[in-house]
């Protein structure tokens, strides 16, 4: 059995390479490297929107929402993933038509901002996808630990060295053409995974799942939605679809297409968590409810399962490197397609090292989550006429401030607040994000209508 998943894992990993080496356009130069302009279709940016987005997260996150809160819950975690593909939905054309040459979210606070902010921007953005790589990476060594007897390690690096291989070569047209087939792929084995689990569930009466008020799981919703949605606004990968949509229209009908399959990607995986809780069985310490169903099944659904998570977490890796890599394209003028791409080889030694220790990430992954939550709003406005970019500074470092206050007036001291936002023990809690949010969105419209652009 060994032998057979060492070898469908190298089969997985080296069709993923071929697939995005093919897709390289060798005469395409450093922008189409990064955004393969105007290019895709409607059809492509939906199952690259979904690739992109889903993760080795959704087989660990959605199953324990759904087990320990309830479906209402996981319906905020469902919303919140999609939430931000139907924003670019509808103001994705708008941004197209305000910056038809852009690259980057960066570029797009620069043109509406200055470098000042533009460099604050990409700078949560960095932090955030940063996170997401090692968070995804680190996934994939566990899951590959829980299913198999291969060393999580040996995928952690076989992964980062595939994805590197052909997003360094291809750039984002290999990113693309491989989420297609990356998007096929999960929803195939996700259907057969949860057909065979499903179908072992005991026919004994269903348990009960926990007993969460209504108010708490709507909060934990709430909280999903926010911090998922503006954590997913600052995820550059997401910023260079919207420049390489062969129009509007194809954006648009992508970026819906990619946020309709995705709410019922996470509402499925979920769905098993509230299975396997009200099967009874032992959802584990920390609780891993998908993994927990897998348990009853025959052994041999542990190979799609694997197979299934590394197609989930090299859709997402591809993504990341590349988008990294075309932000520092942005952020340094001059860089050449070389440049960059050595630059993307370098930042992946430090994450796969971070990844192969094992480490949770999710207390920095809220961090980075509500750091966003600070921002997103005063960058989305500078498609507002009125909005200037004193407003933009001031609604951030309000934002930063409502992050703080509720912890602050809850606890009698700063101290207190800055612990409350950095949440402690990694459990997320949802007066920051609202602080964070309404701090920012409010000084920016009240900044202003104060303090008008000079005619």
């Amino acid at each position: 059995m060994l032998y057979t998943t060492f070898a469908a894992i190298a089969a997985a990993m080296i069709l993923f390479a071929w697939l995005g080496l093919r897709a390289r356009f060798a005469d395409g130069g450093l922008d189409d490297y990064v955004t393969a302009r105007n290019s895709q279709g409607a059809r492509a940016l939906g199952l690259s929107f979904l690739a992109s987005g889903m993760g080795g997260w959704i087989l660990f996150a959605p199953p324990e929402v759904g087990a320990l809160v309830g479906p209402v819950a996981l319906a905020g975690y469902a919303l919140g993933a999609a939430l931000p593909f139907i924003v670019f939905a509808f103001c994705g054309p708008a941004i197209r038509r305000f910056l038809p040459q852009g690259r980057s979210i960066g570029e797009f606070a620069d043109a509406c901002y200055g470098r000042g902010v533009r460099h604050y921007v990409s700078l949560i953005s960095v932090l955030y996808m940063l996170c997401f790589l090692t968070a995804e990476l680190t996934a994939i060594g566990a899951i590959t630990s829980l299913l198999s007897g291969v060393d999580g390690g040996i995928v952690v690096i076989g992964v980062a060295v595939t994805t590197l291989i052909y997003t360094a070569v291809g750039g984002l047209r290999a990113s693309i053409v491989t989420d297609q087939w990356q998007a096929v792929l999960l929803i195939g084995l996700l259907a057969i995974v949860s057909v065979v689990a499903l179908g072992k569930l005991p026919d004994t009466a269903p348990a009960a799942l926990p007993d969460i008020p209504t108010s708490s799981a709507l909060g934990v919703a709430l909280t999903l939605v926010i911090a998922v949605t503006a954590a997913n606004l600052f995820h550059q990968g997401y910023w260079q679809r919207l420049w390489s949509a062969r129009d509007t229209d194809a954006l648009s009908r992508g970026a819906l297409l990619g946020g309709v399959v995705t709410i019922g990607v996470v509402a499925v995986v979920g769905g098993l968590g509230i299975m396997a809780a009200m099967s009874g069985a032992d959802l584990g310490t920390p609780p891993i409810p998908f993994f927990a169903l897998l348990s009853d099944a025959p052994a041999w659904l542990a190979l799609p399962a694997l197979i299934l998570a590394i197609t989930l977490v090299a859709s997402s890796v591809d993504t990341l490197q590349n988008a990294l890599a075309s932000l520092a394209v942005t952020e340094k003028r001059g860089l050449s397609i070389i440049s960059a791409r050595w630059f993307i080889v370098l930042l992946m030694i430090p994450v796969v090292l971070v990844a192969l220790q094992g480490i949770s990430v999710l207390r920095l992954f809220l961090i980075a989550d509500l750091l966003c939550a600070t921002a997103i709003l005063p960058v989305l406005m500078g498609l507002w006429g009125r909005m200037t970019t004193r407003a933009a500074i001031l609604g951030c470092l309000a934002g930063v401030a409502g992050a703080i206050l509720p912890g602050w007036m809850a606890g009698g001291s700063l101290a207190t607040g800055l612990q409350a936002a950095s949440f402690p023990g990694g459990i997320p809690t949802l007066m920051p994000f609202v602080g964070a949010l309404v701090g920012s969105g409010l000084v920016s419209v009240v900044s202003a209508g104060l303090f008008p652009k000079k005619q």
